[in-house]
């Protein structure tokens, strides 16, 4: 049995989440290529290769595990990755259209309420565990903390939009549009929670992994295969079809931009950094898939309140997130109120993934038997038992 370690488990989460909150810092860095070209070549990294490679090498009999499985087992687990992978699409959408710091918080905050609160409900634990118990009151205590949390830095983000002039907003976001920004938010917080019932959902392959030998750690990096593999099959049609749409599938192996706008354009094409390219899509997919690397691993030392590792992981995605937006110059030009408002929210993130762990800790002492104690005895009573 995986021995509860509610400390390590929130540090881990942090991990996760400076990994979630910093994965699309290197697709800025990529030139000349369209969004679904980058997002793609980026995808490939996340939903194929790393999860393969990671498996393979720290958990044992990859394939028997996977060919062990049921049917239905795969199925579920890999339904829910591939609608996991239409929130995971239109979060990137949530990025281009609001931003970074807006963005993430809106699809985050929804994203947030669904994957935590809907498991307990569904499998019981939540009336018959966590309302029975005071480690349980304090964790959900720390659940709606966060969820202020992210309410507050939601309300920063609005306050950020009203403020900025159009002429800031399209230089900090070049494509910034609200209404369809929060529109793509909205749908993608509700369908990326579904990674975490593909979780719940894969309980069974983590199961077959550790009786093979694996270790805790390491349970569920095959479940990661298949949840990732619904969400590759979701990105790759969509990105195919605007592959179409605009013919950019080219930019995969053209070094030149093709415009012929003009017969000088023509004459004298403009580079692509191929290399450089596809080594920041590199780098930017396999930091998205770290985020779930470390979250995995997190969740195996939060014991029975696991649920509320998807509540870590939302709070330190929008943390870190949140701090990438202030460096990227999001935030530039915002009023004092707006900035208190952001800090604010950061504060409740914070405080919440503290609070969670001190109620997992709690549980954990709850479930520890009490020490049993020896009937007294007097001096006279001890020397005849030592004679």
């Amino acid at each position: 049995m995986t021995e509860a370690n509610p400390v390590l488990g929130v540090f881990f989460h942090w991990l996760g989440g400076l990994a979630a909150g910093s994965f699309y810092a290197p697709y800025r860095a990529v030139k000349k290529w369209s969004w679904e070209t980058f997002w793609l070549a980026g995808g490939f990294f996340s939903w194929i290769i790393a999860p393969w490679f990671f498996a393979s090498i720290l958990s044992e009999n990859v394939l028997t595990v996977l060919s062990q499985a049921t049917w239905s087992t795969l199925f579920w687990t890999y339904l829910f990755g591939a609608m996991w992978g239409l929130g995971g699409l239109t979060f990137g959408l949530s990025v281009r259209y609001l931003g970074m710091s807006l963005g993430v918080a809106v699809a985050l905050g929804y994203c947030a309420a669904v994957g935590t609160l809907v498991p307990p409900l569904y499998d019981g634990t939540f009336t018959s565990v966590i309302l029975k118990t005071f480690g349980g009151w304090v964790t959900l205590a720390g659940v709606v903390v966060c969820l202020g949390g992210i309410a507050i830095a939601g309300l920063a983000g609005m306050s950020k939009e009203r403020e900025m002039p159009e002429e800031q907003k399209k230089a900090s976001v070049q494509e910034f549009s609200f209404k369809k920004g929060i529109l793509v938010a909205t749908f993608s917080g509700i369908l990326s929670a579904c990674l975490n019932f593909g979780f719940v959902a894969g309980k069974p392959i983590q199961d077959l992994t550790t009786a093979q030998g694996t270790s805790s750690w390491w349970a569920g990096l095959p479940v990661l295969i298949v949840i990732l593999l619904g969400g590759f099959t979701t990105n790759f049609i969509w990105c195919a079809i605007l592959l179409l749409k605009n013919k950019t599938a080219h930019q995969y192996l053209s070094a030149t931009v093709r415009d012929s706008s003009s017969a000088e354009a023509a004459a004298a094409p403009e580079r692509v950094p191929m290399l450089a390219n596809y080594l920041f899509c590199a780098l930017a997919g396999i930091t998205w898939y770290m985020q779930f690397f470390f979250y995995q691993m997190g969740m195996s030392r939060m014991g029975v309140f696991h649920f509320s590792s998807w509540t870590l992981h939302m709070a330190s995605i929008i943390i870190f997130s949140s701090l990438w937006g202030l460096a990227l110059k999001e935030w530039k030009g915002t009023s004092s109120r707006t900035r208190r408002l952001l800090s604010a929210g950061l504060a409740l993130l914070i405080a919440s993934t503290i609070v969670i762990g001190y109620g997992t800790y709690k549980r954990e002492a709850e479930k520890r038997p009490a020490p049993v104690e020896e009937p007294a005895v007097t001096v006279l009573e001890r020397s005849s038992r030592v004679l």
